[in-house]
C-alpha cells in the first residue's frame, strides 16, 4: 500500500510528459526530482551528468531537456532501448505519422485477409466461405518466458501482424519509435498485465484494439517531438548498455562531475518480470540463456537472480549492519519455518545487494572528477520476512568507507508497509567525491 502523498510525489507532471511518457516504470522517480538535484548541485552545460542504473532514462532525458550532457548505463535491453529512442528527438514528426499510418493499413488490410476484425470486442467472423484464420503463436523458448496468460491469444495475433508489417515497412529513422510505441500499448492497453507496483497477471481480454492504440501512442509520441524540436537546444546524451558495476570500463576517467541515480532496492522485485512481455516480443530476449545472461549484469536485489557463482556477498562480509541484518533474517526464516529454495536465499541476496553497490561505488571513483556531487534515490525494505532494511543509512556508510564524504540524507516521500504498518522512507542520499580519481579497484 502507497499512501497518496507518496503517489503525488512519484507522480508524471503534464508539463513533463513530453518523451518520459513514450515508456515508464511504475513508480519511477520523476523529472522533477532530478531538476531539484541539478538545481541543488548548480549544475549546467559545462557538466556532464551520470545515471548508472538508468532504466528508462529519466534523468538523462531530463538533462537533455536542460542542456546538460548526460551518460547513462543500463543492463536491461529493452530500458536501454526505450532509453535511447527517447534521446531521439530529430524525427520529423509529421513524416513519422505518415509512416506509421501506412503500417497500420498493411496490418490492418492483412486482418480483414484473415477474416478478423481491428475492432476490440467483436468476435472472429467469416468471410464468405472460409474459416476463421489460425492465429501467430510465439516459438515455444519465446512462449516459454512470459508470464503465464500475460496476453490472450488473439491480441497477441495481432501484435505479431502488425511487428510483420512493420519490419515488412521498415524504415530506420522511424522504425525505434514505432516499435517503442508498441511496447508501451502492450503494456498499456493489449495484455493482461497490471502493476501495482508489483507485476501481475488480470483477468484475459478477449480481444484489444492493438493497431488503434499502437497508433495512439505514435501520434502522442510526434506531438511530443514537435514541442520538443521547438524548444532550447539540446545537449549530447549517451546510453551504454553495460552494468552498472563496471562503470569504469565504459565511461573515460574523470568525465562525471555528477550523479543522480535510483538503483535497485533490496526488495524481491525481478525488474525482467516487468518488463517481460516486451522483452520477447520485440525481440531483446528469445531464450532461457538469454535471460539469464540479463540478469548475471545485474545488482543482486531479488532471489530470482541469485547464482552459486555470485562472489559480491564478500565485499560485506566485514560489515557489522548488513551481517546483523542477514543473520536476523536467516534466524526469522528458521522460526517461521519457511523454507522454500527462494526463502532460503533472503540472506544471502540481501548481502549480495550490498555488496554490489560496493563494487558499483568502488568502480565509479575512477570517473569522478573531484568535487563530483552523487544523489542516490533508495528506499528503506521490509521484504525479507519482515525484517527491516535501512538502506540508504547502510549506503551512505558503504560510501563513506570507500572515502566518499556524505552530505546528507534527503526525505523524498514516505510509504506505508503493508505486511508490518511502519513507514518506510524514500530517501537521496547525497554524497561528494572529494579527490582525485582513483584507478579501477583489482
Amino acid at each position: 500500500m502507497v499512501k497518496r502523498a507518496a503517489r503525488e510525489d512519484n507522480k508524471l507532471r503534464y508539463d513533463d510528459r513530453a518523451a518520459h511518457q513514450w515508456y515508464r516504470f511504475i513508480l519511477s522517480f520523476p523529472p522533477h526530482l532530478v531538476r531539484d538535484y541539478v538545481t541543488k548541485f548548480g549544475l549546467d552545460s559545462r557538466h556532464r551528468v551520470l545515471d548508472p542504473f538508468c532504466g528508462t532514462g529519466t534523468t538523462v532525458v531530463e538533462c537533455k531537456k536542460l542542456g546538460i550532457p548526460a551518460f547513462g548505463l543500463e543492463s536491461n535491453p529493452v530500458a536501454c532501448f526505450a532509453s535511447r529512442t527517447k534521446l531521439k528527438w530529430e524525427v520529423n514528426p509529421d513524416e513519422l505519422l505518415r509512416h506509421a499510418e501506412t503500417v497500420a493499413r498493411a496490418a490492418t488490410g492483412r486482418l480483414d485477409a484473415d477474416g478478423l476484425s481491428e475492432d476490440a470486442g467483436l468476435p472472429l467472423f467469416r468471410r464468405g466461405s472460409a474459416v476463421n484464420t489460425v492465429l501467430h503463436e510465439l516459438p515455444e523458448a519465446a512462449a516459454d518466458l512470459l508470464l503465464a496468460n500475460s496476453i490472450s491469444p488473439l491480441p497477441l495475433h495481432k501484435t505479431l501482424v502488425l511487428l510483420d508489417a512493420l519490419a515488412t515497412h521498415r524504415t530506420e529513422q522511424f522504425y525505434d519509435h514505432e516499435r517503442l510505441a508498441l511496447a508501451t500499448a502492450l503494456v498499456n492497453g493489449i495484455s493482461n498485465l497490471h502493476f501495482g507496483p508489483e507485476v501481475g497477471v488480470g483477468p484475459p481480454k478477449s480481444d484489444a484494439p492493438v493497431i488503434s492504440l499502437w497508433l495512439e501512442g505514435v501520434r502522442a509520441m510526434a506531438e511530443d517531438l514537435r514541442q520538443l524540436q521547438n524548444g532550447t537546444s539540446p545537449s549530447d546524451a549517451v546510453i551504454h548498455q553495460a552494468d552498472a558495476r563496471e562503470v569504469a570500463l565504459v565511461l573515460p576517467p574523470n568525465s562525471v562531475d555528477a550523479v543522480i541515480t535510483s538503483p535497485p532496492y533490496p526488495n524481491e522485485k525481478d525488474y525482467t518480470r516487468t518488463t517481460r512481455l516486451e522483452s520477447v516480443l520485440l525481440g531483446f530476449i528469445r531464450s532461457k540463456q538469454e535471460l539469464r545472461a540479463l540478469k548475471k549484469q545485474l545488482v543482486r536485489s531479488n532471489t530470482r537472480g541469485v547464482y552459486t557463482t555470485d562472489t559480491d556477498d564478500d565485499l560485506v562480509a566485514d560489515h557489522p549492519e548488513i551481517q546483523r541484518i542477514a543473520a536476523a533474517i536467516e534466524r526469522r526464516r528458521i522460526e517461521l519455518n519457511k523454507d522454500s529454495g527462494f526463502e532460503r536465499l533472503y540472506a544471502r541476496v540481501t548481502k549480495l545487494y550490498f555488496g554490489g553497490m560496493v563494487r558499483h561505488l568502488s568502480e565509479l571513483r575512477a570517473v569522478l572528477r573531484p568535487g563530483a556531487q552523487l544523489a542516490y534515490v533508495v528506499g528503506d525494505q521490509a521484504s525479507y520476512l519482515r525484517v527491516m532494511i535501512r538502506t540508504g543509512q547502510i549506503l551512505a556508510d558503504i560510501a563513506a568507507s570507500l572515502g566518499y564524504e556524505v552530505m546528507g540524507i534527503d526525505l523524498f516521500r514516505t510509504r506505508l508497509a503493508t505486511a508490518t504498518r511502519e513507514q518506510l522512507r524514500e530517501e537521496v542520499v547525497l554524497l561528494r567525491w572529494p579527490g582525485t580519481s582513483t584507478s579501477r579497484p583489482k
